[in-house]
């Protein structure tokens, strides 16, 4: 194993780096500059376009550019969700690079200031919680599929599993080790590049700490693109099923099940159901859907 050298501070010099894409993250990047500008250590905040095709969200965010400390890159090419991280991890300045995803909302005025304590050497994790008014998103099945998944992102639950529960919306990883292991560029589409990114962790015996330092998610797309969303993410795990055995319980799950009749049942139902799912959302009718449809894309190879 490669032995990663480590030099630190006591309060630590951060690059908050930030992806998007066709999102508005201004009042994000206004809230961390306000936070960042009070600790006694250097910062940076970097938002990297990963080639936005909203031509409005793209000028509003220009105006990152006019705020202290802070740069907003523009790709006219979308290279993905690992490689526009990876590019981050290489401009960054600063020894500790802070990722937030660029639709969490910042609820904690001592959020930046806590990872600037914090006294780990490696890897950390700060968990989510998800926000939104339940009234008005009660048919919304993105906003109840992560309220049912909400227990699990308690720093508690996280701890039991540290690798397996590991996600790139808010987490701090030592600059060095980044680069040393970067995110797999063969993940261009939706879901998984953070599961793959903890396996490769653990690999390397690099502990990941969780703690209890969450950023909200409250921006919840619409039932049809979720559905979109979902069907990319389940085409991503079949495709590096091999590598993601034991990290995913759907993948674990499925290969209890045999797959004919789950295919067969898609045949048969599984245009219908994804309409009732976008009109009725259902969590464990959601279930069911991304089994057969699991099982459906792996009859394809």
């Amino acid at each position: 194993m490669k032995k990663i050298p480590y030099f630190c501070t006591r309060m630590k010099d951060l690059s908050i780096l930030i992806p998007t894409y066709n999102h508005e993250c201004y009042p994000l990047v206004a809230t961390l500059q306000r936070q960042a500008a009070n600790l006694s250590s250097a910062y940076e905040i970097i938002v990297a376009d990963d080639g936005s095709t909203d031509l409005a969200t793209v000028q509003a965010n220009r105006a990152i550019n006019q705020l202290p400390h802070c740069r907003y890159m523009e790709r006219t090419e979308n290279v993905g969700r690992a490689a526009i991280r990876n590019l981050l991890a290489n401009a960054a300045a600063y020894p500790w690079l802070l990722f937030i995803d660029s639709d969490m909302v910042i609820r904690h005025d001592d959020y930046v200031r806590r990872y600037a304590d914090c006294p780990y050497e490696t890897v950390v994790d700060g968990g989510i919680t998800i926000g939104g008014d339940p009234k008005q998103l009660c048919s919304n099945l993105r906003y109840r599929y992560e309220r049912a998944f909400a227990p699990h992102n308690a720093v508690q639950e996280r701890q039991q599993h540290p690798y397996h529960d590991f996600h790139t919306a808010n987490f701090l990883v030592r600059r060095d080790l980044m680069l040393t292991y970067p995110f797999d560029l063969r993940f261009r589409h939706y879901g998984y590049e953070d599961v793959l990114f903890g396996k490769q962790l653990q690999q390397h015996a690099i502990t990941i700490h969780h703690i209890d330092n969450p950023v909200s998610f409250e921006h919840f797309e619409d039932n049809a693109h979720f559905l979109d969303k979902t069907e990319e993410g389940l085409r991503t795990l079949y495709q590096f099923r091999d590598e993601l055995s034991g990290y995913s319980r759907l993948l674990d799950r499925s290969a209890a099940l045999p797959h004919w009749p789950l295919r067969l049942a898609y045949r048969l139902m599984g245009t219908p159901l994804r309409h009732h799912l976008e009109h009725h959302p259902h969590l464990p009718l959601f279930t069911l859907y991304r089994l057969l449809y699991f099982a459906a894309i792996s009859n394809l190879s």
